[in-house]
């Protein structure tokens, strides 16, 4: 079954995507020197919500009135179920993006997400979207919009099509059914020797790849009546019509220049004053496939002083130990050596700092710091985020509101990890966001805060019960002693590395 063209036989998986975050969408914006007009207490917008993992999690970790829509009514009781958890107001509708539109209940909004849908909607969903933004984004509000675009999509465009066809046309069963029948079809006439295959060796690698991946993500991304990935320029005409302007890319990294473009493209570039022609450009030298993009209503860049008083007050803390600083980020230009004379004292004095959170302007005072400038702290700041090492935050004063919405919250999580192993996220009220925190992580998190003495076996009673086993190096290990041996040593190096900076986050559960 589909609507407009979009699946809606299977659900879609639980993802958490922190580009979404207020916090991080600040914070990329800061990192692209653009303004906003976005407080503290926002209306917020999700388009396409899926799950509503991500929905839930910034509203139960961000101040603000939250809202969401999603047509799926299975995913929207799912939905339903964890914005229930949170404690916490959120108005989840089951309406079509058209329907969304004519409604003359809804505030003015500073924030509209949408995270993949773009690409999987017909062109009247797109229109409605595209009303959306025009009739009830602020101005100065955030647009944050992501989407599969081409160059990088072309060469697959007509193994994705071939599948499809099969699928709608030969194949019979369910759509995770159909799907696999496809892939193997295609497989097929690929060992056959078709032409167009053999002039684009690098698909065979691109369907083993697929044929590894959840079914249902697969089925969402490659069986959908409407899917058109776009190049960077139509999606930011498009959206021109709502009165919105490209502000910057809500991948941190995106917006470093000598992390994000390729030497050879600094000429090409550089002779080009059109900010929408330089970006599609840029897509052609990365071959880029999958843009996260921030569009603004009412572009206005910070000058100079306003940039530095900003950014002097942003504040960051720790993801990981400080022993673990990153030695290699990897870029869309591939990976980039870091030079540890200025991470290592950056990590080393948020570490050392209270609460093991410091601002920008602590940093460039710290004496480990020294002998490194302001905007290399920043940048480093930026790098470092984008590894997944640090995060930022607003305040260090997290609101009881917002603690009790995250316990509560990650409680649900944390139970529903006795038997569904989907949700690998945990809501942080400090950061605003979400850490990924594994299956057998959040049983032991459960287990803690349960009181039982012995977690290992407890956690081995879940994995038993549901017929599972460890897996160590590609090997089921065979018998209940090995499993608990094992998850004897896991737990003991989830109390070492990875609990303390998950109390540090503000992530456990209160009883």
């Amino acid at each position: 079954m589909s609507a407009n063209g979009y699946i809606s036989e299977v659900d879609y998986l639980y993802g958490y995507y922190p580009e979404t975050s207020p916090v991080r969408l600040r914070l990329a914006l800061l990192a692209s020197g653009v303004g906003h007009s976005v407080g503290t207490v926002p209306n917020y917008l999700e388009l396409g919500f899926g799950q509503g993992l991500s929905l839930s999690i910034n509203a139960a970790t961000n101040d603000g009135n939250f809202y969401g829509t999603d047509f799926n009514p299975a995913q929207v009781a799912n939905a339903l179920e964890l914005a229930q958890a949170t404690g916490r107001p959120i108005s989840i509708f089951e309406d079509s993006f058209e329907q969304l539109a004519e409604r003359t209940d809804l505030p003015q909004f500073d924030i509209i997400a949408l995270h993949g849908i773009w690409s999987w909607v017909s062109d009247e969903s797109r229109r409605a979207i595209v009303r959306i933004a025009r009739d009830r984004l602020k101005p100065g509000g955030i647009f944050y919009i992501s989407y599969n675009v081409t160059p990088g999509w072309s060469p697959a465009m007509p193994l994705r099509h071939l599948m499809a066809e099969y699928s709608k046309r030969a194949a019979t069963g369910g759509i995770l059914e159909r799907a696999q029948k496809a892939i193997n079809f295609v497989d097929q006439v690929m060992d056959s020797g078709a032409a167009y295959f053999a002039t684009h060796p690098q698909l065979k690698t691109r369907l083993d790849q697929i044929r590894k991946q959840d079914m249902h993500y697969v089925a969402h991304e490659y069986f959908n009546a409407e899917w058109e990935p776009m190049a960077f320029s139509k999606v930011a005409d498009i959206l021109s019509e709502a009165k919105l302007s490209f502000a910057g890319s809500a991948n941190i990294l995106d917006n470093i220049p000598a992390l994000s473009v390729p030497s050879s493209a600094t000429e090409a570039l550089s002779e080009i004053t059109d900010p929408i022609l330089r970006e599609t450009t840029l897509d052609y030298f990365v071959n880029r496939q999958f843009r996260r993009d921030i569009f603004v209503k009412g572009l206005r860049r910070l000058d100079g002083h306003q940039l530095r008083a900003t950014v002097s007050q942003q504040q960051f803390t720790l993801l990981a130990n400080a022993t673990d600083c990153p030695s290699t980020v990897g870029t869309s230009v591939g990976d980039a050596e870091l030079k540890q004379d200025i991470y290592a004292p950056v990590i080393a004095a948020i570490d050392a700092a209270d609460g093991k959170i410091c601002s920008v302007e602590q940093l460039a005072q710290a004496e480990v710091c020294q002998n490194i400038d302001f905007w290399q702290i920043w940048e480093s700041l930026l790098v470092l985020t984008g590894a997944g090492t640090i995060a930022p935050l607003d305040s260090r004063d997290v609101e009881a509101s917002r603690t009790d919405a995250a316990n509560s919250l990650n409680k649900f999580i944390c139970a529903k990890s006795e038997s569904l192993a989907g949700m690998q996220f945990l809501a942080s009220p400090l950061i605003g966001s979400a850490v990924s925190v594994s299956w057998i992580d959040q049983i032991f998190i459960k287990a803690l805060s349960d009181g039982v003495d012995d977690v290992p076996s407890r956690a081995w009673d879940i994995l038993s019960a549901q017929g599972k086993r460890l897996i160590v190096e590609g090997n089921e290990l065979p018998d209940k002693a090995a499993n608990i041996a094992e998850l004897q040593r896991l737990f003991k190096d989830f109390e070492r590395a990875r609990l303390p900076i998950l109390r540090s986050l503000g992530i456990f559960l209160q009883k």
